[in-house]
């Protein structure tokens, strides 16, 4: 005699046992979506092959991000954490913002642990415009906009913008393009230069 039938899922979603997995399950799709990412470049990846990686059913990526976008989007949050650092570099306020800033930034690029998938959003964002518009919401919005709306300054949104073209600039010629004698400059070097023009974006009238 057989048991009841289990009942059956709709699509895009995972078996009732896949969703119950645990907390772990969400963050190891995570690490390994950063991981295919970088490794392969936002065109080449796709949620099947993250899902192989994490060794779950490609239909539990779908449940819990969605989108391939909104997987980006996760992977590279990750990396980043603006959730912590946007509390770290204005809880000290407005004096010296700009050395806090600059010193995360290179510090997540100096990381190469970061630095990978950092490296695969700044090039699929030159070619791609669905990782243009994750780069443009980590970085601008979610990061710098409330950095400077949290300084109480006429214009926080291009005064952002201004810090954001400044910072993705350097990366562009240091890491992915490699000037020299940008890309072997130290890093306190480059942040003893920069950081007093980041604080006049954000902070001068």
């Amino acid at each position: 005699m057989t048991g009841p039938a289990k009942p059956r899922r709709g699509p895009g979603r995972p078996r009732h046992d896949e969703a119950e997995e645990g907390p772990g399950t969400q963050e190891r799709i995570r690490l390994a979506a950063r991981e295919v990412f970088a490794e392969r470049g936002y065109d080449k990846t796709s949620v099947r092959g993250v899902a192989k990686v994490a060794g779950v059913d490609p239909a539990l990526v779908h449940h819990y991000f969605g989108s391939k976008d909104d997987l980006f989007a996760a992977a590279i949050e990750v990396t980043m954490e603006p959730a912590l650092v946007v509390p770290a570099i204005v809880g000290e306020g407005p004096e010296g913002i700009g050395e806090r800033l600059a010193r995360y930034f290179l510090g997540i690029w100096e990381n190469p642990a970061s630095r990978a998938p950092l490296l695969a959003v700044i090039r699929s964002a030159l070619t791609h415009e669905a990782a243009a518009a994750v780069l443009r919401r980590l970085v601008l919005r979610r990061v710098l906009e409330r950095v400077a709306a949290d300084l109480d300054v006429p214009d926080p949104t291009f005064r952002a913008e201004l810090a954001a073209s400044h910072m993705i600039g350097i990366a562009l010629l240091r890491y992915v393009v490699q000037v020299e004698p940008l890309a072997s400059a130290d890093p306190e070097d480059i942040i003893s230069l920069v950081a007093p023009t980041l604080q006049r974006y954000l902070t001068e009238e």
